[in-house]
């Protein structure tokens, strides 16, 4: 791991919904950087392979899995990394899920919760701990994964949009309490990303589709929200906090 853009060595990150796409990209990155990275993500399993991918490659990681939206699994995670790695200075909130394609009136309210408990919730009770692990080790910073649909609406997408749109204020507000004390928030809204979210669940016409939706003409890459990721966690972004940063191949330039 000789490709070290950022200098995160004597910082320890959390990053959820690391097991895949946009997580995972992030977490090589950090680690690849220098960062301990804890992986987490829904089942044991999925977060040890991203391990083992990164100790393989000389980096230092550590697996934790955690559902988001349990509040509890939450501040386990932040005493886990305070515990094992010996403070808590980067976190990426980046877990979420999509929900059902139907229309407001006839969205089931279960799948509703659903996705409001895990986009939004579950941002909220990782801040909720982590801002404080990170006020004890003296400063840190934090990214949560909003979208494209954050700033903008999408038929058929109620309670993700809703919750992308919640996510800025929550990031916004924190920004402002937090900046004296040395913690910065801020999000990144990623147009579509070439995750197995998209690929294992929409047809090669779909997917060109959503392409088509993109001035730059195609769908973006976890690399490359991961590279804003940790450009806005490290030192470079020292006066960057409360910020909202797109990347979305021009989707909401017209």
């Amino acid at each position: 791991m000789t490709d070290i853009r950022f200098d995160f060595s004597d910082k320890t990150a959390i990053v959820t919904g690391a097991a895949s796409g946009i997580g995972q990209a992030v977490a090589q990155e950090l680690a690849a950087s220098g960062a301990c990275v804890i992986v987490s993500d829904l089942t044991a399993a999925a977060c040890r392979a991203v391990v083992d991918q990164i100790t393989e490659a000389g980096g230092r990681a550590r697996a934790f899995a955690a559902d988001v939206s349990d509040e509890t699994a939450m501040r386990a995670l932040v005493d886990f990394a305070e515990a094992d790695c010996g403070g808590l200075h980067l976190a990426v909130n980046n877990a979420g899920i999509g929900g059902p394609s139907l229309p407001t009136g006839a969205y089931p309210v279960e799948d509703w919760r659903r996705v409001i408990d895990i986009n939004l919730n579950g941002v909220f009770y990782g801040m909720r701990w982590q801002i404080p692990a990170m006020l004890r080790a003296g400063g840190g910073a934090i990214v949560n994964m909003s979208s494209i649909l954050g700033s903008v609406g999408f038929a058929h997408a109620a309670p993700y949009v809703a919750a992308k749109h919640a996510l800025l204020g929550l990031t916004r507000t924190a920004a402002i309490e937090y900046a004296p004390q040395r913690v910065r928030v801020n999000a990144v809204g990623p147009a579509f990303i070439n995750t197995p979210l998209l690929s294992d669940n929409l047809s090669p016409e779909v997917l060109a589709g959503l392409a088509a939706l993109h001035p730059m003409g195609r769908i973006g890459t976890p690399q490359e929200v991961s590279a804003l990721t940790c450009f806005l966690l490290s030192e470079r972004a020292s006066f960057i906090t409360g910020s909202y940063h797109l990347v979305d191949g021009g989707y909401t330039a017209p």
